[in-house]
């Protein structure tokens, strides 16, 4: 045992007791934080035109700032990125993470110095929750790889610009530096599938400890590892004992995982976003990840049913219930000021406040007013898996409105890894249970609007091949788990297995 690890338990009980401090007083953290936010931008540029030097009560702020998306800061944005300083947040950011948008093209998201040791932090702290929890330590002297975006940034005048994860890369601590892997010329590579290549070429004779990344990526790397070698991630890794991910819902792709790695593992969930690291994981027994009360973001929460409401209700920390979809609205110490990042979550605990990713307020199926959510789709599926030995590599959801014959319906494209015995079976479980959550779903279903579910199997690589139709395969994008429009389904269509 090196001394790394032999201070990494007694450390991390020292932090997970600090942290536990402030959540366990969630409204006084969410009232500190709210008035450092107001005080620190009141002589911005958006802080004047929203009059922050009136206002001292969140009653007070939700009067004078709108609920925005980055159409809404868009001019603002503009100002920064031409050189302006002090027009979202005082001075200059640090970094842009440059994402993209369904509606707004390329986005540039603000990180500055306030924000960019919050990223950092939640990040190492939810390895030290893990530590503390589970008393291993271990890992810190093996291998660790991170499958993220490149490291290259680029200048826009004076400001770094690039992904987030790419960004984060710039920061892993020197004594991490020497068991980090794939190398910097690796990590650098743009094109995904010759980068994946060399990953697997400088990693498989390494016993790697910890691996990290977005599950649909992390397990084409996994399949490659398969393909050059003939054996499990645990034959080839035997310390291999935790996999890091965030962005989706984890559980259609556990049995695939599984399979792969040839070995039950422990998982550690985090929620990080370029607009602020949200939440993680704190404990292995206890569902939803620890919400990052302290770490520079007030929160608003709008119930989901009602954001389409002209005057929707915006809710904080203290006003929030169990079992409510609510769309999450962050206000930052990088500048964001009732932000609607677009994702949906719910609370799963309030003695500390944890939650879990439910779906994008605009990714929905309301075709035919049933409004159809991810939580819902991703519980069908994953009831319909559990218990047996079907794998999924991925799945999207559409609305067929004008079927050749018949009623229309939901359709439901999945690549399976294993396939059900009983696709019939398999598709009326799904259907099942999408009645028993969603009332208008099942009104619709009894009523003949619609008729059940059908799912059409898509072709191994098809989604991946789907992905570089759009020019975003790899890295931290994403395919959206269900959409009320067949833009994605028509392409699908094209892959599916007749």
């Amino acid at each position: 045992m090196s001394i790394k690890s032999k201070i990494a338990l007694p450390f991390a009980k020292i932090v997970c007791k600090q942290v536990y401090k402030w959540a366990n007083k969630p409204v006084e953290t969410q009232e500190e934080v709210f008035q450092y936010l107001i005080k620190t931008a009141k002589n911005t540029a958006f802080g004047k035109d929203h009059n922050f030097e009136s206002i001292n009560t969140y009653e007070d702020f939700k009067k004078q700032v709108p609920v925005n998306d980055y159409e809404g800061i868009r001019s603002y944005v503009d100002r920064m990125v031409a050189g302006e300083s002090d027009v979202l947040w005082t001075g200059r950011p640090l970094y842009y993470a440059k994402t993209s948008g369904t509606t707004s093209g390329a986005k540039y998201i603000p990180i500055t110095k306030e924000s960019m040791p919050t990223h950092i932090a939640s990040a190492r702290n939810a390895l030290l929750f893990y530590i503390a929890e589970t008393g291993d330590a271990s890992f810190v002297d093996g291998k660790m790889i991170f499958l993220q975006g490149s490291p290259i940034l680029k200048d826009l005048k004076g400001v770094q610009l690039g992904r987030l994860s790419g960004i984060v890369a710039h920061y892993v601590p020197k004594y991490l530096q020497k068991n980090r892997l794939p190398s910097w010329e690796t990590n650098c590579i743009e094109d995904w599938e010759t980068k994946v290549d060399a990953i697997v070429e400088e990693t498989v004779n390494e016993d790697m400890s910890v691996i990290s990344g977005i599950p649909s990526w992390v397990q084409m790397y996994f399949e490659r590892l398969h393909e050059k070698t003939g054996k499990t991630v645990a034959e080839l890794f035997p310390k291999f004992n935790f996999f890091i991910y965030g962005g989706v819902n984890f559980e259609p792709y556990k049995n695939k995982f599984e399979s792969l790695i040839g070995k039950e593992i422990n998982y550690v969930e985090l929620y990080p976003a370029s607009e602020g690291f949200i939440a993680y994981q704190d404990s292995q027994t206890e569902k939803g990840m620890l919400l990052q009360l302290n770490s520079g973001i007030f929160y608003e929460f709008i119930p989901a049913d009602q954001f389409f409401d002209e005057n929707p209700p915006r809710l904080s920390i203290g006003e929030v219930k169990l079992g409510v979809n609510y769309a999450i609205i962050l206000n930052t110490s990088a500048g964001l000021w009732g932000y609607n990042i677009g994702d949906t979550i719910e609370f799963t605990s309030v003695s500390p406040y944890r939650i879990k990713v439910t779906g994008r307020i605009k990714h929905f199926i309301s075709a035919f007013g049933e409004h159809v959510i991810g939580k819902e789709v991703q519980k069908a599926l994953n009831d319909a898996v559990a218990g047996t030995d079907v794998a999924v590599s991925e799945f999207t959801v559409a609305p067929q409105v004008a079927p050749e014959k018949g009623l229309p319906y939901h359709e439901w494209f999945i690549e399976f890894e294993n396939e059900p015995k009983d696709l019939e079976a398999f598709t009326q479980k799904m259907d099942q249970s999408m009645q028993e959550q969603n009332i208008y779903y099942f009104d619709l279903i009894k009523g003949s609007v619609l008729r059940p579910l059908v799912v059409t199997k898509v072709q191994k690589g098809g989604f991946h091949e789907y992905m570089k139709s759009i020019g975003k395969f790899g890295g931290q994008n994403k395919i959206p788990q269900l959409s009320d429009n067949r833009k994605i389904a028509d392409v699908l269509t094209n892959f599916k297995i007749n």
